[in-house]
């Protein structure tokens, strides 16, 4: 499978776990190091993120993955993905998003790991 393809599927993995609350493979698919920057400014680290997720701050129900624009160099890519994603975060209310995540991912023993996340809208 090529670089391109696994990032994809790595992508495509990582919603699957958001919206099943499966942390085993959110810790696996994010390095220790992860951090995500929400819309809002909000820095959070691996940890916080995934046990958001698990407490039910941020709850995400569905993801169609509209675009992927995946570019790589040597053991570093970067990851634009384009998902409508419908969730309910921070105590607001269900909507769908038009979510745009920027990632930045490093390869470590032969396997992708998201470093680093920006979310906005699209």
């Amino acid at each position: 499978m090529s670089d391109k393809a696994q990032i994809e599927a790595l992508y495509r993995e990582m919603y699957e776990a958001m919206i099943t609350k499966d942390t085993a493979t959110l810790n696996r698919v994010h390095a220790d190091d992860f951090v995500l920057t929400h819309m809002t400014g909000m820095h959070q680290s691996k940890q916080e993120y995934i046990r958001a997720i698990a407490g039910g701050t941020l709850n995400y129900y569905s993801a169609e993955h509209e675009q992927m624009d995946i570019k790589v160099d040597g053991n570093h890519a970067t990851l634009t993905g384009r998902s409508r994603v419908n969730a309910a975060v921070f105590g607001g209310g269900r909507h769908t998003w038009r979510l745009q995540l920027y990632f930045q991912l490093s390869r470590y023993n032969g396997h992708w790991l998201f470093t680093n996340a920006q979310a906005s809208t699209y």
